[in-house]
């Protein structure tokens, strides 16, 4: 996995966080890269493992469920398709966060089941619209538009497929966030992948604040 540098989604990241500092109702931290799938040589030794145990090669998944905190709403079940993926995507998806979080996290062996599939795009986008809604308020609805624009410009939504994770609260970034999501933008014709993360921490309290 190559980071793909890309000053839009970088500023579009720093705004966002921003207006969580200004108009929200936390500290918002959010990750907007985007990625080339072509392998190092470590990508290319955790693929030969994945192959090694994989069965048919198909990895199940998880059923996605949204809300940012896990506990919401599940889909209807459409489908083997939407319960598995290919060894190859679901190593593409691994070596997305081990790229994005290293050197402090490690996911190569991540389960399967701990990814899933979202259906369509109208499921992500309204997911991610409820979440930043709620906590940014009517800052959200300003930025919306441009935001979907920059990401459609760098990743093609309509060709893409898309995938979440499921975090492990006891030893992933996500660990102490109030709410968290994250999406893979997966577009197979680009060999690209967009990982659109984000969390949610209290305000931390400036020093000089706690004397009044």
């Amino acid at each position: 996995m190559k980071l793909l540098e890309n000053q839009c989604l970088d500023c579009l990241s720093d705004l966002i966080h921003t207006l969580s500092l200004t108009t929200g109702s936390c500290e918002l931290q959010l990750k907007l890269e985007s990625y080339s799938c072509k392998m190092t040589g470590d990508d290319k030794k955790l693929l030969r493992q994945m192959n090694s145990v994989a069965e048919e090669g198909l990895q199940a998944l998880s059923p996605p469920t949204f809300g940012g905190y896990h506990s919401s709403i599940t889909p209807p079940h459409t489908g083997e398709e939407q319960d598995a993926c290919s060894t190859k995507t679901f190593h593409s998806l691994v070596s997305c966060l081990n790229a994005s979080f290293k050197p402090d996290y490690d996911f190569s062996h991540a389960k399967s089941e701990e990814f899933s599939r979202i259906p369509n795009l109208n499921m992500v986008s309204q997911d991610i619209h409820n979440i930043l809604k709620t906590s940014l308020g009517d800052s959200y609805s300003d930025i919306k538009e441009h935001m979907w624009n920059t990401i459609d410009r760098e990743i093609q939504l309509a060709e893409c497929s898309f995938y979440s994770y499921n975090a492990d609260l006891d030893s992933d970034p996500y660990a102490e966030s109030l709410w968290y999501f994250n999406y893979f933008f997966y577009n197979k014709k680009m060999k690209r992948i967009l990982f659109f993360s984000c969390q949610a921490h209290p305000y931390v309290q400036d020093s000089e604040d706690d004397m009044f």
